[in-house]
Parts: structure tokens; C-alpha cells; sequence
């Protein structure tokens, strides 16, 4: 019996990410909380625009990913993006 394993994206760029040495308290908060210091955080991030097209390619649909809300990203992808 041959069982084929999917690869697993490469995350090597999540090391690089501003939010991996934050902690993941300011990008997954309770519902209705701010988001203001995730994407604070997110626009000084220099790997901000792979985090963004990861949330969008795996649909990611919680937290801050990229400095967009899950709302955003919504929104971003009925645009068509």
C-alpha cells in the first residue's frame, strides 16, 4: 500500500516575522478586541506582504495575517485578488 504525503508549505519566512517575536497574543485576540497594535506590529514587519499572500492562498480566516483582519482579507478576496 503506497500512501502519498502531501508536502508541507515552506515557512522558513515566519522566522523572519515580526509577529514570531511578539507572541501571538496581539494577532489572534478575543472576538471584538482591537486589532490597532497586530497591524502596527505588522507594518514595520519586513516579510508583511508573504504573510499576506500565505493568509490568502491557504485561507486563512482568524486572526491578523499580513496587517489585514480577517474581515479585510474577506473583503480583498470578493475583490477578486
Amino acid at each position: 500500500m503506497h500512501i502519498e504525503t502531501i508536502p508541507a508549505p515552506a515557512l522558513d519566512w515566519q522566522e523572519e516575522a515580526l509577529c514570531a517575536q511578539t507572541g501571538g497574543d496581539f494577532f489572534f485576540p478575543e472576538p471584538g478586541s482591537s486589532v490597532r497594535e497586530a497591524k502596527r506590529i505588522c507594518s514595520l514587519c519586513p516579510i508583511r506582504s508573504l504573510c499576506l499572500d500565505f493568509a490568502l492562498e491557504h485561507d486563512e480566516r482568524f486572526g491578523v495575517w499580513g496587517g489585514l483582519s480577517e474581515k479585510e482579507r474577506l473583503e480583498l478576496r470578493r475583490a477578486g485578488r
